[in-house]
């Protein structure tokens, strides 16, 4: 694709970053076969290659208008296009760009910004967040059922291991999943526990940085990124052989620290090193004895969802599956695994209506051989799915914490 970039774009890395991308795209658009948006729609701007033109448009001067914007705002950011793209097209890095620039220069409808802002003010600071959650839950019987069943029910985690075994792993606690799915964590602590590893938590790691990021606020996005690596920083200078992500959401961004920090001449090599290390937790223990776990056969049947971010981000699609098979869970079938739930961070919030037919569609294709509950390696969607399901929801990792 050719490109002409106007020079304020072109001057600065991003805009060059942006402008290769471009180029890398031939619009075959195949990549509209695989889009959520696209398939619900149905308009050539709600998908990959429309919505390529678009960014095109605003990067090269030409004028563009709210109504730009909102195709870009409806896309999920679930990458499945990349997936599909015959020539390697980033474009969840060109949306990201484009959604940067345009935020600092479009000044949005008032109910708009306030809307964004309390998700930035509030999703990464986790005792915030956690206050608000708890008196939500406190009130969930009040309120009409439609906004009930968006308030998650209260959890409880179990105990953390007491013991310590000489190999270590790092795990970002993270900032919504502490209060609305604080067994999580506990659950892959005991697990790892088992099997002679233990998992550490750096109490002052916080956000992955993507709500700010996928956001537009690249700046506050990057802040939460270096204080994380500040945290994390002493536990990998002592050993910790990997940064093993319980929520795909956050292990698809950590793994680009090292991508998004490179030109800080301060954090580039301590992201690069954070981008290295960390894994999923499926494809971690893929890599360990399992045998050591024991079975789980009779326990019901298990539909696996595997979000976007895992399969299309973190390119892991089919290993947390390869793990509970290993411990002898009977995974039911489903169609459609590429298509996304309507999670997508904040997406459900920003983006209601259309966020509540990708979750019929997704409810639809993971209960279609009828499983006793549903699995999922991320806390947005395991949230966004228990909200409508008809069975159970939960992480993955549960099912392996039977002792």
């Amino acid at each position: 694709m050719q490109t002409n970039l106007v020079q304020e774009f072109a001057a600065q890395p991003e805009g060059q970053e942006a402008e290769a991308i471009l180029r890398s795209c031939v619009h075959c658009g195949f990549c509209t076969a695989t889009c959520p948006t696209y398939q619900e729609l149905g308009d050539e701007r709600d998908g990959p290659r429309g919505r390529i033109y678009l960014m095109k448009m605003f990067l090269e001067g030409q004028e563009t208008t709210g109504k730009t914007r909102e195709h870009l705002d409806r896309c999920l950011s679930c990458r499945a296009c990349e997936t599909t793209c015959p020539s390697g097209v980033q474009y969840g890095r060109l949306l990201d760009i484009s959604r940067g620039l345009m935020e600092e220069r479009q000044e949005r409808p008032l109910r708009e910004r306030w809307l964004r802002q309390g998700l930035i003010r509030v999703l990464p600071h986790r005792r915030l967040f956690g206050i608000l959650l708890r008196l939500g839950q406190l009130s969930r019987p009040l309120v009409p059922g439609a906004l009930r069943r968006k308030i998650p029910r209260r959890r409880q985690a179990r105990p953390w291991p007491t013991g310590s075994h000489d190999r270590k792993v790092l795990a970002l606690a993270g900032c919504v999943q502490p209060s609305a799915t604080p067994n999580t964590n506990a659950a892959a602590a005991r697990v790892l526990d088992r099997l002679g590893i233990t998992l550490m938590e750096a109490p002052q790691a916080g956000c992955c940085g993507a709500v700010s990021y996928h956001l537009g606020e690249h700046e506050d996005g990057l802040a939460y990124m270096r204080r994380n690596i500040d945290a994390w920083w002493p536990a990998i200078e002592s050993g910790a052989e990997a940064l093993v992500m319980t929520a795909s959401g956050c292990g698809a961004m950590v793994q680009d620290y090292g991508h998004l920090l490179k030109d800080d001449p301060a954090y580039a090599d301590k992201a690069r090193t954070v981008s290295e290390l960390t894994m999923d937790l499926g494809a971690f223990l893929l890599e360990q004895d399992l045998g050591k776990l024991g079975g789980r056969e009779g326990q019901g049947r298990v539909a696996f969802h595997c979000p976007c971010t895992l399969q299309h981000a973190m390119q892991q699609s089919g290993v947390v599956e390869q793990v509970l098979a290993k411990a002898g869970v009977d995974l039911a079938d489903t169609t459609d695994k590429h298509l996304c739930c309507g999670s997508a961070g904040t997406y459900s919030v920003l983006q209601p209506e259309l966020s509540q037919r990708l979750l019929t569609n997704k409810l639809a294709a993971l209960t279609v051989d009828h499983p006793d509950e549903i699995v999922t390696a991320n806390a947005g969607c395991q949230l966004h799915l228990e909200s409508r399901s008809p069975v159970p929801v939960r992480h993955w990792i549960e099912l392996l914490d039977t002792e």
